[in-house]
């Protein structure tokens, strides 16, 4: 059995008594042994799933996929997450254990190794009380205020370690109250977090439903981490220098409006003044968000407006945290994360500090067979520096038998200096047309090829992308791709490349199996909807999913 305890590999991630894991495990053996036998057989029901992914690095000089542990070392490596769900008249017990081993996921040129319990839970429905005890996941209103999530892709997993009580005060009101430490990966955070939220349900007449909510949290510091916050305050300049509160509260109202063709969406959020990190300093200030949209819609149009104003809104468990650590919320997107590979390299993160966004999308489908999407995006610091610009269009023509094409234009600005922290270098501007054709040749089998073109002169300059795909439902599928920076930029050190991958997935039953060959140039890449920045890789990826 691993060790988890004091004085064991990992007891600066867990710091729980060795005796607590140990009873733990056992208790979860017997449960385990018992659910399978005479509880299962009486109405309970066992499931899980199972996520494996393996790389294996491949050193590639000439687009800068080396010079580190994974390619002149360890050469492969990987992470799996295997879960277990177990319900029975109300009760639910959930389990997982996560496996690191010289995985690149937290930090892409650098290995992590870990093994143990990811998260478990029990909970039990007794009428209208629900009560959870273990690794919550949960959120208040859009998640502005607080939001625990797993999100593999990013590695972000940070559960609420605690309790939560959630209470139908009526049919239409709910009330949720929840304490605990913040986690990430093995480490649990020491900083206590409270939270409460009001939410309701409620019908105002015919085609007139209304949802709002309130939420409230606390966040207070732990002795270990206010003395660090005290130390970097004082090697601060002394006009620099604030006595920080052990204390911070946030605060959010939210309503969601749904009025015959019209839906409205709204939360102000509000957070008193806490230490946070300003300009390479701490400083001491309180934050706010307002989030808004508004949709309309009828068959054949429908129009949405986004808008969004975020000022010194930092959530962590402390400002010790950096990166994808210590977060306690979620910010909405204002841009739309595009699935095309040449536009997504450029996709931009909401920002806590400082941000005013505003966006407008159009959908317009005058028969079943065309469709067509207009979007504008404007980005901007509070200090109106600018940070993205996007005019997106898209038609899809599907009136053929057995063939979709689908054509569009994306023209952008985007601050790279901000979004991928590089220091001096101008504002990219890109114009990027794109297409792509599916043709069925019968139910089961399809190809589709996609093609792009993007035209900029900063970054790695102008790029072509072109992709095959062919589908042989349900079982197989196969692709070949490549992305040629035809027309390097300053970026570009080592000229013009090729950057190929190919793909076979087999999916059988709840399993799929995934192999590729990645030549990847460094920047952001979205898998999924999920986006990050990955430096330049180069070798195999083999991937497991099951369910059952």
């Amino acid at each position: 059995m691993p060790k988890f305890g004091k004085g064991s590999k990992f007891g600066k991630f867990y710091n729980i008594p060795m005796v607590v894991i140990k009873r733990f495990l056992t208790a979860l053996t017997f449960f385990v042994a018992v659910a399978s036998t005479e509880v299962f057989a009486q109405g309970g029901h066992l499931s899980g799933d199972l996520m494996m992914n393996v790389n294996f690095f491949n050193r590639d000089t000439a687009i800068h996929a080396s010079d580190n542990p994974l390619y002149d070392n360890v050469l492969s490596g990987g992470e799996s997450w295997l879960a277990l769900r177990y319900y029975y008249k109300g009760f639910t017990a959930n389990v997982r254990v996560d496996a690191f081993h010289n995985s690149n996921r937290y930090n892409p040129t650098q290995t992590l190794n870990g093994y143990g319990l990811g998260a478990w839970s029990l909970s039990k429905d007794l009428d209208k009380l629900s009560i959870t005890a273990g690794y919550i996941y949960d959120q208040i209103g859009s998640g502005i205020l607080f939001r625990a999530y797993e999100d593999r892709g990013l590695l972000i997993d940070n559960a609420l370690v605690g309790l939560r009580l959630k209470y139908d005060l009526t049919d239409n009101i709910t009330v949720k109250g929840f304490t605990g430490q913040s986690k990430f990966l093995f480490e649990q955070y020491q900083p206590i977090i409270k939270a409460a939220s009001v939410d309701g349900n409620f019908s105002l007449g015919e085609n007139v439903f209304m949802t709002p909510g309130v939420g409230a949290l606390n966040r207070t510091f732990d002795a270990e981490n206010m003395s660090q916050i005290v130390s970097t305050i004082n090697s601060q300049d002394i006009t620099t220098r604030f006595v920080p509160k052990y204390n911070m509260y946030a605060f959010t109202v939210y309503n969601n409006l749904t009025f015959g063709d019209f839906n409205w969406f709204i939360e102000g959020s509000y957070k008193t003044s806490d230490a946070i990190v300003l300009d390479g300093i701490l400083q001491e200030k309180p934050g706010n968000v307002l989030f808004t949209t508004l949709g309309w819609a009828r068959k054949g149009i429908a129009v949405n407006f986004t808008g969004k104003r975020t000022e010194n809104f930092e959530m962590r468990t402390s400002p010790n945290e950096v990166l994808i650590r210590g977060l306690m919320n979620w910010q909405p997107i204002v841009a739309r994360l595009r699935p095309q590979r040449l536009i997504a390299r450029y996709s931009p993160q909401s920002l806590n500090i400082s941000e005013v966004a505003g966006g407008a999308d159009v959908l317009i489908s005058p028969n079943d067979d065309i469709s067509i999407i207009l979007n504008y995006t404007h980005i901007d610091t509070r200090q109106e520096e600018k940070l993205y610009r996007e005019a997106y269009f898209e038609g899809e023509y599907r009136g053929w038998d057995n063939a979709i094409l689908q054509i569009g234009f994306q023209y952008m600005e985007y601050n790279q200096e901000l979004y991928q922290v590089k220091p001096l270098v101008p504002l990219l501007v890109a114009m990027t047309p794109f297409a792509e054709f599916t043709y069925r040749f019968n139910k089961k089998t399809s190809i589709r090829t996609e093609w792009e073109y993007m035209h900029t002169e900063q970054d790695y300059g102008s790029w072509i992308f072109g992709l095959i795909e062919l589908n042989l439902a349900p079982k197989w599928s196969f692709s070949l791709s490549d992305m040629y920076n035809f027309d390097p930029g300053p970026s570009a050190t080592t000229g013009a490349q090729h950057y190929y991958s190919a793909f076979v997935a087999h999916t059988t039953g709840p399993h799929r199996f995934t192999a590729a060959y990645v030549k990847q140039v460094e920047g952001i890449n979205c898998t999924g909807g999920v986006c990050r920045y990955e430096p330049a890789f180069s070798g195999f990826r083999l991937g497991i999913t099951s369910s059952f």
